[in-house]
């Protein structure tokens, strides 16, 4: 199969006491595994079997809304993952850094206009850093398993940094508590990660 379900990059309890073991098992091997199982299920013997999922995204409008949800909670949650670290959060440096500060004036600015991009967006969704086509940074949220990689996206770029803010991401050890969990959130960010694919979305 062309898509696999990734490995979790670390053991489930890594990101204690910020996401707890739990949330990260239940969100792993249910949720996420979820996904993966049903877009596999929903490109069966289509065209989309041997296609990259960025193309698959580009042309999201014209497929079926299973492979939509789908394909798109694969790939945010592989993506989600993969930002986020045991003994992360900090600051960025170099590029991305100043990246950062010229765009939002200061890093501060930017996790403020990030975090609450998560604590705003109504319902299920995602908040994004991505780098647009003239290679800005900016930021957005996105519906349910939309991301900005899609045609249908509101703004479309290239991913960077991302936070899930379904309750399934939280709702064990934060409740109804959304903000608490954003806040958490900044503990864990694995910065060298998120520079790297600035680098390479520069190229």
């Amino acid at each position: 199969i062309k898509f696999e379900f990734q490995p979790l990059p670390y053991s489930y309890d890594a990101l204690e006491p910020f996401i707890d073991k739990m949330t990260v098992d239940i969100h792993y091997s249910k949720h996420h595994k979820a996904y993966y199982d049903n877009f596999i299920n929903a490109i069966k013997g289509t065209e989309m079997e041997s296609m990259d999922i960025k193309d698959i995204f580009k042309n999201i409008s014209k497929y079926p809304m299973a492979v939509r949800n789908n394909s798109g909670g694969y790939f945010n949650h592989t993506f989600y993952w993969k930002n986020m670290k045991a003994h992360g959060g900090g600051q960025p440096t170099g590029k991305l850094s100043d990246a950062i500060t010229k765009t939002f004036s200061s890093f501060d600015e930017f996790k403020k206009q990030f975090s609450d991009e998560g604590k705003t967006r109504f319902g299920s969704g995602w908040a994004w850093l991505c780098l647009d086509d003239k290679g800005n940074l900016f930021i957005c949220s996105t519906p349910n398993q939309d991301n900005p990689l899609m045609n249908i996206a509101e703004k479309k770029g290239i991913p960077l940094l991302t936070i899930d803010v379904w309750e399934h991401a939280y709702y064990l050890k934060y409740q109804n508590k959304r903000p608490d969990y954003i806040d958490a959130f900044w503990n864990v960010v694995n910065w060298e990660e998120v520079t790297r694919r600035y680098e390479t979305a520069l190229k």
